[in-house]
């Protein structure tokens, strides 16, 4: 996910109150809040805040940890629409979006987690295979401060849920959420307060990158997860690794869908479409890349065409059911529209779309473009807005070669009517998640991983895994029966040698006389 600063919001001197963000509607560039930007000093204040809140929240059970976050998703709940008008309005993504996208998978989430965390954090038994008068078991504790560094394109689901799922496990949290997009999260830290929870378990710090990564270089964090580009993820993990803080790390992607000759093509472009255009293509796991088979490609575009034009675009607030809003960072616009400019220069063909809104505000039309290759920025670099370049292939081996070849490895999505090929080309593809059949759902399924592989990130979020990676998992081994340890003092060669006896017996293949000679060799005097 691309996290560049957007023109329109500006840090300002206020003298002895320090500097402020100015927070701007994309939809039509109106001011619509300041908010303060912390210094690294006052960061590391708050930090300490919550380092002493999280401990008291630690020594609640379970249970009152649970009991408070259901109250949170209950105030959530009762405060849905207001949150939705705030978030359309801070990121100019529909209000459809803000509530399918955002709102309601953080609840499923919240709901998920509260009903879950007891099963998946109790102790878990590990079976000693040899030892057997011995028992071991893993049990799971807080990290401490989970440090969140969030993005402007989901500002609400991303973060908030690594907040809730961090809360469930027993740890305070630091949020710095990206400059564009910092009031909603400053809104939901006033719904946690309002739900019961100590106001110094969660603070949010908005401020420049550069606060954030002095607060990680010098604050006692426990967990760091970051959302972003994979240019300042490098930057973070390597502060991360060099301190030896645990970390996840969702970066970009360039997500290919693959569409097979047998595909359903109705079903295939109205999900391809959705999959490029949601969010005005500003998610991480958009489509951004099509290899279609060549003996159905062409109708393939064409209804991907007709589909793209029947798009409503307009101001999320002023034209409520509109399919796409505006784009959320004026710097990303530009990088659209220059990947446009290099496509079309090195011989792609705009079929709809290509450019930027006659509307005020950041708006750009969804563009489809064909007769791409690999030499155009477009194919290779992460667009991370309304652009879908569609590519004609002879065979599945060609689309999955060209797949592959990205340095990034985020989603991949194959179209098929045979279930077992999708599965098995799915399995092929070098990327965090691929689906079969349909786009971008999973991150709304907080039972499964998500996450990247090769220069998409590293660790995963969501999950059973997820909800453990945000604990320290401690090992315990303990005794079952009081026994002298045969490997204790004294050493002798014989003892040795039995031991040796020993591993045959129990792990060597071998007949019943071969098993019967390990025995002799392991008690003879």
């Amino acid at each position: 996910m691309t996290n560049k600063e957007r023109k329109n919001p500006s840090l300002k001197d206020q003298g002895k109150r320090g500097s402020v963000i100015s927070v701007f509607c994309p939809a039509d560039g109106s001011l619509i809040g300041e908010v303060r930007s912390y210094e690294t000093g006052e960061a590391l204040e708050i930090l300490d805040k919550v380092k002493v809140a999280q401990k008291a929240w630690a020594d609640l059970s379970q249970q009152g940890r649970i009991w408070r976050i259901k109250a949170f998703l209950e105030t959530l709940y009762r405060n849905a629409e207001d949150i939705a008008q705030h978030l359309s309005r801070e990121t100019g993504k529909s209000l459809y979006e803000s509530y399918l996208f955002e709102i309601i998978p953080l609840m499923h989430l919240t709901a998920y987690f509260a009903k879950n965390t007891e099963r998946i954090l109790e102790p878990k038994r590990i079976n000693i295979s040899v030892f057997k008068n011995r028992a071991s078991y893993i049990h799971y504790k807080p990290r401490g401060v989970v440090f969140v560094i969030s993005p402007w394109n989901f500002p609400l689901s991303i973060p908030f849920g690594e907040v809730v799922m961090a809360l469930l496990a027993g740890n305070g949290v630091l949020l710095k959420p990206a400059s564009l997009t910092p009031l909603i999260a400053l809104k939901m830290a006033e719904l946690f307060r309002e739900s019961g929870l100590d106001p110094d378990l969660l603070r949010v710090i908005p401020g420049p990158g550069r606060m954030a990564s002095e607060v990680l270089k010098r604050g006692d964090i426990g967990y760091v997860n970051f959302t972003g580009s994979t240019e300042v993820g490098r930057g973070v993990a390597s502060i991360a690794g060099e301190r030896l803080i645990p970390s996840s790390m969702e970066l970009g992607g360039k997500n290919p869908a693959i569409v097979c000759a047998d595909a359903d093509l109705d079903k295939t472009a109205r999900s391809i479409v959705w999959g490029a255009f949601s969010n005005s293509g500003q998610i991480c796991a958009s489509v951004e890349r099509v290899y279609a088979v060549s003996t159905i490609y062409q109708g393939l575009v064409e209804k991907i065409v007709e589909i793209t034009e029947s798009l409503r675009q307009g101001h999320p607030i002023e034209d409520v059911d509109v399919e796409l809003g505006s784009m959320t960072d004026e710097g990303q616009l530009e990088l659209v529209s220059r990947q446009v400019e290099d496509a079309v220069e090195k011989g792609a063909t705009v079929l709809t779309g290509g450019r930027r809104g006659s509307k005020k505000g950041l708006f750009y039309e969804p563009t489809v473009l064909v007769g791409v290759d690999e030499s155009m920025e477009v194919m290779r670099e992460e667009s991370f807005g309304p652009l879908l370049p569609i590519v004609e292939v002879q065979t599945e081996e060609e689309a999955v070669r060209k797949s592959n070849d990205s340095e990034f490895g985020l989603n991949a999505y194959v179209f098929t009517r045979d279930g077992d090929k999708g599965k098995r080309i799915a399995e092929c593809l070098e990327a965090g998640t691929v689906m079969v059949n349909d786009v971008l759902m999973t991150h709304a399924f907080p039972e499964t991983p998500w996450g990247g592989v090769k220069k998409s990130g590293m660790g995963r979020v969501h999950s059973d895994k997820g909800l453990r990676d945000l604990c320290e998992a401690r090992h315990v081994n303990h005794e079952l029966i009081s026994l002298p340890n045969p490997v204790w003092y004294p050493y002798s060669l014989k003892k040795a040698k039995r031991f040796l006896s020993a591993f045959d017996m129990i792990h060597r293949e071998g007949d019943t006389l071969d098993k019967l000679r390990a025995v002799w060799k392991m008690v003879a005097p």
